[in-house]
């Protein structure tokens, strides 16, 4: 498991070096080639269909509701998506070892950050929280997030549990 985290962790860390209006496309390439390729570990390939999701739902709803928005908004979502899932696994691997009540207020703190700052305020719960009500997932995440302000309130969440 611990093998599968790191791989994941290196994988969600990898840099590239894109345009601005490229970031978006670059993550979504990435995230899709690890979803059809038959090598990658599952567990990576579960983060990558979630990220692939929630980008996928990111630019339709920007489209739908901001028509007015630019590129950059989608770029810097969806990198900031990328840093909140990078996060996200370091965190799980960082406090693997302590004891199953104090890895889930970890969890937990990163599923609340994640629904308590929505971007759309999109009505349709059921496709929004599709995921975050999954408790087989590990990505119980919230669709519908601005993920610039749901990374600053992961950071601040976990800086209170240490």
């Amino acid at each position: 498991m611990k093998k599968t985290l790191l791989t994941l962790l290196l994988i969600l860390t990898t840099a590239t070096s894109v345009q601005a209006q490229e970031i978006y496309a670059e993550i979504r390439r990435s995230a899709q080639a690890n979803i059809e390729d038959p090598t990658v570990e599952p567990l990576v390939r579960k983060f990558s269909l979630f990220k692939l999701d929630a980008l996928n739902y990111m630019a339709i709803k920007m489209r739908e509701q901001m028509p007015d928005s630019t590129a950059q908004l989608l770029d810097k979502e969806a990198l900031s998506l990328n840093i909140f899932m990078t996060h996200y696994t370091n965190a799980l691997v960082e406090n693997s070892r302590q004891p199953a009540a104090f890895q889930v207020k970890v969890i937990r703190a990163f599923m609340d950050a994640s629904y308590s700052n929505p971007l759309f305020n999109d009505p349709d719960k059921e496709l929004v929280l599709a995921y975050f009500n999954d408790g087989n997932s590990l990505t119980r995440f919230s669709l519908d997030t601005d993920w610039r302000r749901a990374v600053l309130a992961a950071q601040a969440a976990l800086k209170k549990l240490q």
